[in-house]
């Protein structure tokens, strides 16, 4: 069975934080800005110095198959996972699925 590898943003915002937490998260700001984010399967973890919001970018294989919401169920779980790892809490989760296959790559034109 063929597999479709999609990219997906995980939008959300952070629940109340303990000063513990304020603190770890505030220490590790610029390891999570967005010029550091990619596209990996264990997921990137994006925030602001504010942590107000978070956003999560991981690569979700599916099975061509399966529907496209399914790989945005799936990165809400890591999602929530990572944070859950870092004894975090997150309100509601958005996504956003583009499909790796229906990208188009625009290149530069000659001179």
């Amino acid at each position: 069975m063929s597999e479709r590898t999609y990219r997906v943003i995980v939008r959300g915002v952070f629940a109340d934080l303990d000063d513990t937490r304020r603190t770890e998260l505030l220490a590790s700001a610029d390891e999570h800005d967005i010029l550091r984010a990619a596209f990996t399967e264990d997921g990137t973890l994006v925030y602001d110095r504010e942590l107000r919001a978070f956003s999560f970018r991981c690569v979700v294989r599916q099975p061509a198959d399966r529907a496209d919401e399914t790989a945005g169920d799936t990165a809400c779980d890591r999602a929530a996972a990572a944070l859950a790892a870092r004894g975090i809490g997150h309100g509601a989760l958005r996504t956003k699925v583009t499909s790796v296959d229906d990208m188009k790559v625009r290149r530069p034109r000659r001179a």
